[in-house]
This record gives structure tokens, sequence and C-alpha cells, in this order.
């Protein structure tokens, strides 16, 4: 699908299929809560280093109990997740996951909370140099200087997410899961939110999931969107994908980013609509330089 030229002048091809190490690969995964009930199912997913895979479903597909089985806080029931090529069962030191919430301790500063991600079991024992210096790129990272002092109370909700956005970027994480850290916020914050995550995420090489039913988010932040379905056949199964070849601002290539909301739009009536699941494609939604 071509856009004017216009939008073509805002649009590039993405690069070409990746050749970043896999960060994350999860094969026939599955989690219920109990025997027969569920959750997802079948699930084949892989993550490379700098790249956003967004997971985007309605309320109740299975969203972020897949993101917590990938992130090693819960098992699944069926299939594997391996993480910088090794089986995950158990969180891993260097994937880092941030909230809907951000939970900063009210008692403690905005430094010391940032630190505190780095006191988690299984971190590497840093000395205090080392800390500190963690701890002052995560902040500047994430434009807090000047803010250090803070408490949480002093804090508005961008800056509260800023903090745990920080908190995990502290770790150094190669893997970075986010479940809609965002969706509290007002439209402004928001979208510098998810500015910022592009440029966290290019900066320091770090893969990222972030889980959202928001699909103008999925479509401004992602190199890939995967999508969940919710009823029927498709409940807990990844049922579309979509690589996006829309180059950065995508809120100034309108054309594009229309036309690629309208095929996500289409899928979803199809998948509420049809009997059957429709199976995984890449529609063509880039635009020519």
């Amino acid at each position: 699908m071509n856009a004017p030229l216009a939008d073509a002048e805002l649009t590039a091809l993405a690069a070409q299929p990746h050749t970043a190490p896999l960060a994350l690969q999860a094969r026939g995964l599955g989690f219920g809560y109990a025997p027969g009930a569920s959750v997802f199912s079948g699930i084949d997913l892989d993550i490379h280093a700098q790249e956003i895979v967004c997971l985007l479903g309605g309320s109740g597909c299975g969203k972020s109990s897949l993101l917590r089985t990938l992130a090693g806080l819960q098992q699944p029931s069926q299939g594997q997740v391996e993480f910088l090529g090794a089986a995950l069962t158990q969180p891993h030191p260097r994937a880092a996951v941030v909230f809907q919430q951000a939970s900063l301790l009210p008692w403690l500063s905005v430094w010391h909370n940032v630190a505190f991600g780095l006191d988690f079991k299984h971190q590497p024992a840093l000395d205090t140099a080392s800390l500190r210096q963690r701890v002052d790129q995560a902040i500047e990272a994430v434009g807090l200087q000047g803010k250090q002092g803070l408490r949480p109370a002093q804090l508005s909700g961008g800056m509260a997410q800023r903090v745990a956005l920080a908190r995990a970027l502290a770790r150094q994480p190669q893997l970075l899961l986010a479940d809609e850290p965002f969706s509290a916020l007002d439209a402004i914050t928001r979208a510098e939110m998810q500015e910022l995550l592009v440029e966290l995420v290019q900066r320091w090489h770090t893969a990222a999931l972030l889980v959202t039913h928001d699909i103008d988010e999925a479509i401004l932040v992602a190199d890939r969107i995967v999508l969940m379905g919710r009823s029927g056949p498709h409940a807990g199964h990844i049922v579309r994908e979509w690589k996006v070849e829309i180059a950065h601002p995508r809120v100034e290539a309108t054309v594009a980013v229309t036309a690629l909301r309208l095929e996500i739009l289409a899928a979803l009536r199809s998948l509420h609509g049809a009997a059957e699941a429709r199976p995984v494609t890449t529609p063509d939604v880039s635009c020519p330089r």
C-alpha cells in the first residue's frame, strides 16, 4: 500500500530482516490456572535486540499473563521460553519489568527508588562507584537530572513512570517487558513517554515487549505488532502480525499510520465475525522513500 509523496518523504523502509541478536524466544507456550482452563496457548514469539514488539489485544485476552510468563514470574503449562539462549525458569537479572503503576517506595527519594532495583534477587553485587554510575546514567537517560532528591509524593504521574523506567534501566536489561505502563497518563505525557521508550530502546540496544490495548500506541511505537485473539477459537492465540516499516516520528506520517490502523481494525472485525482463525500475515504498510 503506497502513500502519497508528502508522507513518503517522512517514511522509510525499515532495516532488512533482523541481523540483531535474538534476545527472547518462546515456542509452544501455554498457560492455564487449572486443567482445561487455558489463558493462552500455542504461542511462538521471537524478540530481537533493539526491537520493540507490541502485544495488542482486548481486555481478558491473556496479554498480561503472557508477559508474566515471558518474564519468568510464572511457569508455563506448556512450551518453553529461552532468554539469551538459555531456558528461562525464573526472573532473570538482565530482564526488567515495568507495570502500569510505578509502585515507588514513598519513603525513598528518586535516586534511591532507582537504586532499589539493583537490590533485587539475583542481581550481581556492585561496588559503590559502579552502583552510583548505573543509577546516575539511568536517571539521566529518562531526563530526571536535578530531581534525584524528590520523593514520590512530589512527582507527577509522568515523572513517576520515568522513575520506574529508570529503575528498570539501571539493571542494564537486555529485555524490557512493559505492561501498559502509560495507560494511566494524560495524552501529552503519554506521547512523551512513548517517544522516550523508542529513544531508549534505540540508544541502549535492548529488546522490548510492550503490552497494550491501544492500537494507536502500538502503531506509534512498535517495530512489530502482534495481535492476540480474545474470544471463540481465537482466544489466547496469536492470530495476526504486522511489521511496521514507518520511520519515526510516526505522528507525521499520517497516511501510512492511518492505513495500518484501518488494516488492524479490519482484522479485529474479521476476528469477531469469522468462524475460523486467520493465519498470521505481514501486510505491506510501508511507504517508498
